[in-house]
């Protein structure tokens, strides 16, 4: 008997289901699936934001619209985004008006069930003998989707109408054949088309691998016995994460914070929660949180639900696979017309900032439950900057889209990390040479920004400063930034965070911005400095080691005077 046979015959023969190794097996080769496509997704892609950030996700689902795998490197944020194409695909369409070879394409947050405009969707049906298996599917941010300022993503956009191509639910390929009018309407909206193409072929190249890959699976062992591998991975995620929730002390834990402001007047946004453990049931209760806003730092329902399943699964069970199982432990209370579940034509452009601040609070208000698993507030923020212009080099647009990270939070028992992507996010930083080799610009200074880390038994992570000027010519820069106004705060008695900020250099003088500038102006002897916020401490100063106040010293990442300040006792000693 080969393996195959010997991995088959128990599940056809047994109603219970897979034995658990013909599961592990082959929920790997659709591990392998993912992650291969979400390589080769890179690896095509025209853009900066993709090919070296990895603003990208890759995914599958199954023929009910369930998200079964997704890529290691995916973003949790993108969980929504899937599940909502996913939705607004299985709404629309009965099984049998979806063909093989279509490809789907979408990107609207209320009408598509994305979260933001420059995250294209992009979802490729699986057939076995002519019957829907499921959907490859994958992600990706585009470095512009067309709207009033370059790069889609500034403060200062009041509607959804102001932030780019708003694509509903439609199909780029039907039957294998591309529409090439659709793909003509959208590349016209964008301000750099030769780069949308190539991306836009990257994802439909990577589902093409993922649906060939998916085949030789489904050759080796089956679509029935696939269905049922699936089922058992969803049940499996669900029950673990069940069994995690009722190790939780029944009770109610509450937590609230406030967004800086949404760029267009309104500021100290409040955001509220409780949540309520009952067993293995946990209520997450989010009204009472403010009214959708004019700025767009609103979150579609799907939006705010994957930040829950991200902290779920952190806090309670991070080895757990990242499926629909997370988000079916969920439940979820909102008010429609939210800042938390938004209607039309709400803006969300930056939606990940105000998802940030979600995944603070809900571990703000579970840290008294698990004071080994909270760590200090991170940066909060997806601190984004956004220069164009006209390259010098050879006459034709540019557009440099980067989101920054900054400090994650002090730990139980280690300091936060420096400088890094956090928690709903997890893109990498452009390298300096990229930028450099890319665009018109120069890459002035690129650190950490001094005494940002809150102090505490182990201190936050710091944030990061980086300086970016033109090259021989004038461009404009376009912001947005959380964590400016209001400092991530400190745990169990930790120092708070130092807040970001944009500053205006030149001249020999430092013009500091708002926190959401919009279409500011930069000359060729102008730089801006970008600072993101720092993270909050985890446990009293007092009880930080004179070893490790030492480090600090050293590592050059705290001025003396903020240490002699904070630290009397161990720098004296």
């Amino acid at each position: 008997m080969t393996l195959h046979d010997k991995l088959t015959a128990p599940a056809a023969a047994n109603d219970a289901g897979p034995d658990p190794i013909t599961v592990e097996i082959v929920s790997s080769a659709f591990r392998s699936v993912v992650d291969e496509t979400f390589i080769a997704l890179m690896k095509s892609a025209y853009s900066t934001n993709i090919k070296e950030r990895h603003d990208h996700s890759t995914a599958i689902c199954d023929r009910k619209g369930r998200l079964i795998v997704q890529a290691d490197l995916s973003l949790p944020i993108h969980l929504a985004s899937m599940t909502g194409l996913m939705q607004a695909v299985l709404t629309r369409y009965a099984p049998e008006d979806i063909r093989e070879g279509d490809i789907f394409v979408a990107n609207d947050p209320h009408a598509a069930g994305g979260t933001h405009l420059p995250d294209i969707n992009y979802a490729a049906p699986i057939f076995v003998d002519g019957a829907l298996l499921g959907f490859v599917c994958n992600i990706a941010h585009h470095a512009d989707i067309g709207g009033m300022v370059p790069g889609s993503m500034a403060g200062g956009m009041s509607e959804i109408y102001q932030e780019g191509l708003r694509i509903p639910l439609v199909r780029l390929f039907r039957e294998g054949e591309l529409q090439q009018d659709i793909l003509d309407l959208l590349l016209l909206n964008a301000r750099i088309p030769e780069e949308r193409r190539g991306d836009h072929f990257a994802q439909i190249a990577a589902c093409r691998l993922g649906l060939r890959r998916v085949g030789e699976i489904v050759e080796r062992y089956g679509a029935e016995l696939i269905e049922q591998v699936w089922e058992s991975l969803l049940l499996r995620t669900h029950d673990r994460m069940r069994a995690a929730i009722a190790e939780l002390p029944d009770g109610a834990y509450r937590f609230e914070d406030v967004m800086d402001d949404d760029g267009v007047g309104t500021s100290d946004i409040p955001l509220k929660l409780e949540i309520r453990v009952t067993g293995d049931r946990a209520v997450f209760d989010l009204r009472g949180s403010a009214p959708q806003v004019r700025g767009n730092i609103n979150l579609t329902r799907n939006a705010s639900k994957a930040a829950v399943a991200y902290a779920l699964r952190t806090l309670l069970d991070p080895e757990i696979a990242n499926n629909e199982g997370i988000l079916d432990c969920c439940e979820l209370l909102t008010e429609r017309g939210s800042i938390v579940d938004c209607i039309a034509p709400a803006p969300v452009a930056q939606r990940l900032n105000t998802s940030q601040r979600l995944v603070d609070v809900i571990i703000g208000a579970l840290a008294p439950a698990l004071p080994d698993a909270a760590v200090g507030a991170a940066n909060g923020a997806n601190t984004t900057a956004v220069f164009s212009g006209i390259d010098p080099r050879n006459g034709k647009p540019y557009l440099y889209l980067e989101t920054l990270g900054g400090g994650a939070g002090g730990r139980s028992d280690r300091d936060g990390k420096d400088g890094v992507q956090v928690h709903i996010t997890n893109t990498s930083n452009l390298p300096i040479e990229a930028i450099e080799t890319e665009y018109p610009l120069r890459v002035v200074s690129y650190g950490f920004v001094a005494d940002s880390g809150g102090a505490g038994r182990y201190r936050g992570g710091a944030g990061l400063r980086r300086v970016i000027a033109p090259v021989d010519h004038d461009c404009t820069f376009n912001g947005a930034g959380e964590r400016f106004s209001h400092a991530p705060w400190g745990i169990f008695g930790g120092g708070d965070g130092r807040p970001g900020r944009f500053v205006l250099q030149g001249d020999g003088n430092e013009t500091v911005l708002a926190n959401k500038p919009s279409a500011v102006p930069l000359g060729r002897d102008q730089s801006i400095a970008v600072e993101t916020p720092g993270s909050g401490g985890y446990g009293p100063a007092a009880e930080r080691t004179p070893e490790a106040v030492a480090e600090d010293a050293l590592s050059g990442k705290y001025s003396p005077d903020f240490l002699d300040r904070i630290y009397p006792a161990q720098r004296r000693g």
